[in-house]
C-alpha cells in the first residue's frame, strides 16, 4: 500500500499553505489547509481506513519553548502531538482533495470537520496547548497543522499514517483520543502506508 501527496514528496518540507502556524513576528497564522493525499494497493479486504498525522518531535518540557533569547534544544526528550485521527473513512475512499477537511483556523476548535461520508474525527493536542486560552481555547477536532516552537533546534516530522482495517466502522464518535483509536483498531489492521513531512519556524533551520 501506497500514500502520496501532490503538495509535498516524502522527507520533504510542508509548504506553509497547509499549516496552522507560519513565519511572522515571530508567528503568525497561516491557512491550515488539509493536504491532498491519494493512495492505492490496499488488500482486497480492506473495508475501511484510518488516518492519522503525529509528530514526535514535540519537546516534552515547555520551559524553553517560544522563549526571546532562548532555544528549544534538539536532544530534549521529545513526545507525540497529535494534528489528525479520522476513522471509518470508506474503503473506496482513494483521495482527499487539498482543503477538503480543513480550510483555516478556528479559533476555540473544528466542532464538525469536514471528512468523507460516514467517517469520523478525533480530538487533536491543539485542544491541551489551547486549554486556558480565552482567545483560543476549545476542544480541536479533525486536522490542525504545524506549528512547532519557533525558537526549536530539531526540525519536526509529520507521520500521515493509512492504516487500511477489515471492519467497516470502528465503534468510534466525533472527539475520540488517540489512545482510544488505538485500542479500537487492535487486530483490525491489515496494512500500512505512511508519508512523512518535515516543518519548521526556526530561521535558523530553515533560511
Amino acid at each position: 500500500m501506497h500514500l502520496r501527496s501532490d503538495n509535498f514528496a516524502n522527507g520533504q518540507p510542508i509548504p506553509a499553505e497547509f499549516a496552522f502556524g507560519k513565519r511572522g513576528d515571530p508567528v503568525a497564522l497561516s491557512d491550515n489547509r488539509s493536504p491532498q493525499l491519494a493512495s492505492k494497493g490496499a488488500p482486497a479486504a480492506t473495508r475501511s481506513f484510518v488516518l492519522t498525522c503525529i509528530d514526535p518531535d514535540v519537546p516534552s518540557r515547555g520551559d524553553d519553548v517560544n522563549q526571546p533569547g532562548r532555544s528549544v534544544p534538539a536532544d530534549l526528550p521529545r513526545v507525540e502531538f497529535v494534528h489528525w485521527l479520522m476513522a471509518n473513512i470508506p474503503a473506496e475512499c482513494g483521495e482527499l482533495a487539498a482543503g477538503s477537511c480543513s480550510d483555516g483556523v478556528t479559533a476555540h476548535g473544528k466542532r464538525a470537520p469536514f471528512g468523507p461520508s460516514g467517517s469520523v474525527q478525533g480530538i487533536n493536542d491543539y485542544t491541551g496547548w489551547f486549554a486556558g486560552d480565552a482567545d483560543m481555547g476549545g476542544d480541536y477536532l479533525g486536522y490542525d497543522g504545524p506549528c512547532p516552537p519557533w525558537n526549536d533546534a530539531l526540525l519536526h516530522h509529520y507521520h500521515f499514517k493509512l492504516h487500511a482495517l477489515d471492519v467497516a466502522a470502528l465503534p468510534l464518535r466525533n472527539g475520540f483520543t488517540l489512545a482510544e483509536l488505538r485500542a479500537a483498531m487492535a487486530g483490525h489492521v491489515l496494512a500500512e502506508a505512511e508519508l512523512v513531512g518535515t516543518y519548521s519556524l526556526n530561521p535558523a533551520l530553515t533560511g
